[in-house]
C-alpha cells in the first residue's frame, strides 16, 4: 500500500492577506477532497511570523482547519533568516521559541512502512544556538537508526540552486558551511530525495551531484520573471509524493483549482518593493 504526502509549500498565512487565505482555502478544499496520508508544510507557512506571534497563531489554525494528518517545518518568514546573512531579522531564539510554542518542534520524523519521512529546520542551521547542534545529533541519530528505511528530507530552503559544491553565499539555498555538514551526516545513507521549498519554483531536478533534489511550488504567490531568475517552472500548487513499502518513490506537481496567480513583485504592501533583475545587473 503506497503512502501519499501532500508537500505544500510558501502558503504566507495572514489575516493582513486575505488574498494568500483564499489560495489556500481553495488548496483546503481540494486536499480533504483526495486525503493524502500526510500533509507536509516545508515553511514559510505564515507572512510575518518572523514579526510577531500573530500570523504564526493565524496560520496555525489554518493547518488545523484542514481536518488532516499534518507536519510542519519553518521557512524564514516564521523564524528569520540565516544570522550570517545580515538582516533584520535573524532566526534568534526568540523568534524560534515563538515558532515551538504555536507549531511544536521544528523538526521531526515520521516512520511509515520501508521509509522514515526526516523535517528539518534549514534557518537555524547557521545560528549557532543550543537548538542548532541538538538538530544536527538528532539527524545524525535519525540516519543511524534509520533500520533499513530509505530517507526522505524535508526542509524550506533547497540544498543548493546549482551544484552542491558552490560556494556563494545567497539567499536562496542552505549556505556552504551548513550544506558540508548536512552532507556529511547524509553519506553513506540512502537518502532518496531532498524535498523542500523557498524558492517559488517547481523543479524535479533528478540527481544534482548523486542526490536527487525536488523543489516544490509556493501557494500564496509567484515572484514574477521581472523580479527572480527562472531555474525551473513557476506554477502554483504542491507536489504529490507517492512513497511505497518497497522503497519506490514517485512525485508530481498538482495546481488545484481556484489559485489566484498574485506576483509579490506587484504587491509592495506585503513585503516592500522588489527591484526588476536589470536593476542587479
Amino acid at each position: 500500500m503506497a503512502f501519499r504526502v501532500a508537500q505544500i509549500s510558501d502558503t504566507h498565512l495572514s489575516a493582513a492577506h486575505p488574498e494568500f487565505t483564499a489560495n489556500f482555502a481553495h488548496l483546503a478544499e481540494h486536499l480533504r477532497a483526495v486525503r493524502p496520508d500526510l500533509v507536509l508544510h516545508t515553511g514559510d507557512v505564515s507572512a510575518h511570523g518572523e514579526l510577531a506571534i500573530d500570523d504564526l497563531r493565524f496560520a496555525r489554525a489554518q493547518m488545523d482547519g484542514l481536518g488532516l494528518d499534518w507536519l510542519a517545518v519553518p521557512g524564514n518568514h516564521d523564524v528569520g533568516n540565516d544570522t550570517v546573512l545580515g538582516g533584520a531579522t535573524p532566526a534568534d531564539a526568540a523568534r524560534l521559541a515563538r515558532w515551538r510554542e504555536t507549531f511544536g518542534m521544528d523538526w521531526h520524523r515520521r516512520d511509515i512502512p520501508g521509509w522514515r519521512v526526516i523535517g528539518l529546520d534549514t534557518l537555524i542551521t547557521t545560528a549557532g544556538l543550543p537548538e542548532s547542534e541538538a538538530q544536527f545529533a538528532f539527524l545524525e541519530e535519525a540516519l543511524a537508526t534509520a533500520d533499513g528505511r530509505r530517507i526522505a528530507l524535508f526542509q524550506h530552503k533547497p540544498l543548493c540552486r546549482d551544484r552542491l559544491s558552490d560556494t556563494e553565499m545567497t539567499y536562496w539555498p542552505v549556505l556552504p558551511a551548513a550544506r558540508r555538514r548536512l552532507l556529511d551526516l547524509l553519506a553513506g545513507h540512502d537518502v532518496a530525495f531532498v524535498a523542500s521549498g523557498h524558492l517559488h519554483q517547481w523543479w524535479d531536478r533528478g540527481l544534482c551531484d548523486g542526490l536527487r533534489q525536488i523543489w516544490a511550488p509556493a501557494v500564496a504567490f509567484v515572484v514574477g520573471d521581472t523580479w527572480q531568475e527562472r531555474w525551473g517552472g513557476k506554477p502554483l500548487g504542491y507536489v504529490e509524493h507517492v512513497l511505497h513499502a518497497d522503497g519506490g518513490h514517485e512525485c508530481r506537481l498538482v495546481e488545484p483549482a481556484g489559485l489566484d496567480r498574485h506576483d509579490i513583485g506587484l504587491m509592495p504592501a506585503v513585503y516592500g518593493p522588489h527591484a526588476p533583475l536589470t536593476e542587479h545587473a
